[in-house]
């Protein structure tokens, strides 16, 4: 609904106003329930992708049928942390104590540390970030299929 109104004005609107309208009425949303998304199937996650898909072509005004990709890497900026981050020296993070057990374990601050710790070392020791996806993309295959 949002996004159909945000597309009707689009053309009138800066690209700092876009931004700024599709981050109140979609982005925050999604980022809303991205907790209880952890985890899930692909196939579950497949129609908020295509959500977040139609809010970054409103943005970058690309057609329907153009590829996607390049106007979200257009749109992504990679983190850089303006301090040490705590954990840059450590193999392991602190898993954090849950309270509700249903629901506690799909927490961000639970999930992320606790599925970094399940990485096997090689690949959290990783030099660069192209190698770190590699080694990880290559753990996960091997889960897959159940290679050794």
């Amino acid at each position: 609904f949002h996004l159909n109104n945000i597309a009707k004005i689009r053309p009138i609107l800066s690209l700092h106003d876009a931004e700024t309208l599709i981050h109140a009425f979609v982005s925050s949303r999604l980022d809303y329930c991205n907790v209880l998304l952890s985890g899930l199937p692909n196939c579950a996650i497949r129609s908020l992708q295509l959500v977040q898909n139609a809010a970054a072509r409103i943005l970058t005004k690309t057609r329907k049928y153009d590829h996607i990709t390049p106007a979200l890497s257009e749109l992504l900026t990679p983190c850089t942390p303006a301090r040490p981050l705590h954990s840059l020296d450590a193999a392991l993070l602190v898993i954090p104590s849950i309270n509700k057990k249903l629901l506690g374990f799909r927490a961000f601050a639970y999930r992320a540390p606790y599925l970094w710790n399940t990485l096997p070392l090689h690949v959290k020791e990783a030099n660069s970030v192209e190698i770190f996806k590699s080694r990880l993309k290559t753990h996960l295959y091997s889960l897959f299929y159940s290679l050794p």
